[in-house]
């Protein structure tokens, strides 16, 4: 085979490898052109995915428990505790389960737990309210603000030493101008040594049976 001949070859093989190495980089390229609408459609997703979540919880806000709802009008029918009490709607209906909300009376197996209830009982007993409901708690009572007239019954427990305002980390409660009011007077609870707050009292005695 002649010189020429043979340098033809080796320059044809040349040109066939330059063009598979072209074909071949390629071939590992293409799969990066997808990339870019991939990328698109994930950051579209996770966009829609935020909306969706935002609009989820604005939905929750909505609902929330500090939405207070209308009032209403109903009949102290019984007292359980401190700071529990059944009202029958004047509307009609059964009577319900309603929560005083910021305060907290003593449990009813508690030091002063008795005492409260009594309190509360002469108080309201069969007699017309106003409530207020701005939620509910895991035991299926309606969470309230119960008014005597215009009198806000919570305040006036606290007011009586019956109860404590109502404390959830640094915040000391709607009462706790009542509540020290009460410890200067040494009303109720606070007639002798300092008295156990409720919250303390469940966690080491559990909740009374009644």
């Amino acid at each position: 085979m002649a010189w020429g001949q043979w340098l033809a070859i080796g320059m044809l093989r040349k040109a066939l490898r330059f063009q598979q190495l072209v074909a071949l980089c390629f071939m590992r390229k293409e799969p990066v052109a997808p990339r870019v609408p991939k990328l698109l459609a994930i950051a579209l997703l996770s966009a829609g995915l935020l909306v969706l979540v935002h609009g989820a919880v604005f939905a929750a806000e909505l609902s929330l428990p500090g939405q207070a709802l209308p009032p209403w009008t109903g009949v102290v029918t019984h007292v359980v505790d401190g700071d529990t009490v059944y009202v029958r709607p004047v509307a009609g209906g059964a009577p319900r389960s309603l929560r005083l909300l910021g305060m907290d009376a003593p449990e009813i197996c508690q030091e002063g737990g008795v005492a409260a209830r009594d309190a509360l009982n002469e108080r309201v007993f069969q007699r017309q309210v106003q409530v207020q409901v701005q939620g509910s708690d895991d035991y299926g009572r309606d969470l309230v603000r119960l008014y005597l007239t215009s009198e806000d019954v919570g305040q006036w427990m606290v007011q009586r030493g019956h109860a404590w305002s109502y404390r959830f980390r640094q915040d000391a409660g709607p009462y706790a101008q009542s509540e020290r009011h009460a410890q200067i007077l040494r009303r109720g609870i606070f007639a002798g040594l300092p008295p156990e707050n409720p919250r303390d009292f469940r966690r080491r005695h559990g909740p009374c049976t009644r």
